[in-house]
């Protein structure tokens, strides 16, 4: 049954949610480098924050070493990457080193990024799949709502020189 109260709370969850053009929310989690990435160490330079449900399931997969493949072309564009996902840091150890990901995960378990990200599925049991872009100045430039995940590197590419090249 929908009701007054859970329309309110949609409206909520629609207006928080961040936007191209505001600043990055703030946040911190556990990379499996071992390091606290915090939304201020953005600051600089290109940032790929990919937000995915679950390490090891095949659409994650894909979706990772996608970002895998075309990492080296990212990489010499000046893109940072991220993954995010509300897996334990031991999980994403094993995820990262099974598919040679050479770019950290970060580990949410306690749902505080996806919330400020708003991608937090229905019952926060995963997250959604959302991509975001965030600029030198720590803005988000771009959303990605959906996401070919055997492609997400191309489509990542393509949204950066498009990105950089309006921002000149």
């Amino acid at each position: 049954m929908f009701t007054a109260c859970c329309f309110i709370g949609m409206l909520i969850a629609a207006v928080q949610a961040p936007r191209v053009g505001e600043p990055v929310p703030v946040f911190a989690g556990s990379a499996t480098d071992g390091t606290q990435v915090r939304s201020d160490d953005l600051k600089g330079h290109w940032t790929v924050l990919y937000f995915y449900p679950k390490a090891f399931t095949p659409g994650c997969t894909a979706e990772a070493c996608a970002l895998r493949d075309g990492f080296s072309s990212l990489q010499e564009a000046g893109v940072v990457i991220y993954g995010i996902s509300l897996d334990p840091l031991d999980t994403l150890k094993k995820f990262k080193a099974e598919y040679r990901l050479p770019f950290e995960l970060i580990s949410d378990t306690d749902k505080t990024m996806a919330r400020a990200f708003h991608t937090l599925a229905p019952m926060g049991l995963y997250t959604e799949r959302r991509t975001f872009i965030i600029d030198p100045n720590g803005r988000i430039a771009h959303i990605f709502e959906k996401v070919d995940t055997r492609t997400h590197d191309k489509e990542v590419m393509e949204a950066v020189t498009r990105l950089k090249a309006a921002a000149q």
